[in-house]
Parts: C-alpha cells; structure tokens; sequence
C-alpha cells in the first residue's frame, strides 16, 4: 500500500526544482518508497555558514523540501495544492564535508494538514537533523 495519490517521480519533480534553491544547494533526489522520500545534500561552500560547518538554514530547507514535495505528492493536485506552515529543527550533530542524507516519513495525514518527520543523517548514519513540518492542505479555486 503507498501513500503517494500521485506516484513520485523523480526526474520529473528534478526538472522541476531547476533554477531554484533546491538546485542551488546541490540537492538531489535520491528515492520514493511506499511512505518515504529520500535526498541527499552535498556539504560544501554552498551549505556552510561562516565557521566551515553545515548551516543550519540549509538542513532545514532540505526538510523543507521534502516535507513539501511528499504532501504535494499526497494530494489531488488538480483540486488541492500545499503549503508549509511551520518547521523546526533540531541539529544534533556538526558536518563538515561529504553529504547529508533526509528521510521523510508523514506522522500524520489529514484532510486539513499533514505533518512530516524529516531526518538528516551523515555519511556514517548518524543523525545530525531532527525536523518537524507541518503543511496545510489547501482548496485550489478556479480563475
């Protein structure tokens, strides 16, 4: 059984986020599963902050992301469209290099509102992001 109203595709939601933040961090589709979503980001001098380290800004735009795109892909996109509503984050662990790995999963889709665990593990598995996303589903009205 999936989660997914519309069946993820990867290239083409790729195509999609050309020219956009997504792109520019160097993100990148990894996987769609029954109830998951994965993608990975490079940690360099595009994601750092100051101190050579993985911004936290850009960990949350990579939960961002994904929590979006996964209830995009929950919803009947022809009647309904979304939009998050609230993310925190919590950094646990410091990178410096390599790659960052997300995973979302929903904790909870409703009619009104999903909500998305998103983690972000290094190279080695360890979790160096926790966030939350709560997204609103919206009615989309006819111009």
């Amino acid at each position: 059984m999936t989660l997914w109203k519309t069946p993820p595709d990867l290239a083409a939601l790729t195509r999609k986020g050309q020219n956009t933040m997504h792109s520019h961090l160097g993100i990148e589709l990894l996987e769609a599963g029954p109830d998951y979503l994965r993608a990975r980001m490079p940690v360099d001098h595009r994601t750092h902050q100051p101190f050579g380290l993985l911004h936290g800004g850009a960990s949350v735009t990579l939960a961002e992301m994904l929590g979006s795109i996964a209830s995009m892909l929950c919803v009947d996109q022809k009647k309904e469209t979304v939009a998050g509503i609230e993310i925190n984050a919590n950094h646990v662990r410091s990178v410096r290099s390599g790659w960052v790995t997300g995973t979302v999963r929903p904790l909870h889709i409703g009619r009104t509102t999903h909500l998305w665990d998103i983690r972000i593990e290094n190279e080695h598995a360890e979790l160096v992001c926790v966030a939350r996303l709560t997204v609103a589903v919206l009615q989309q009205h006819a111009s």
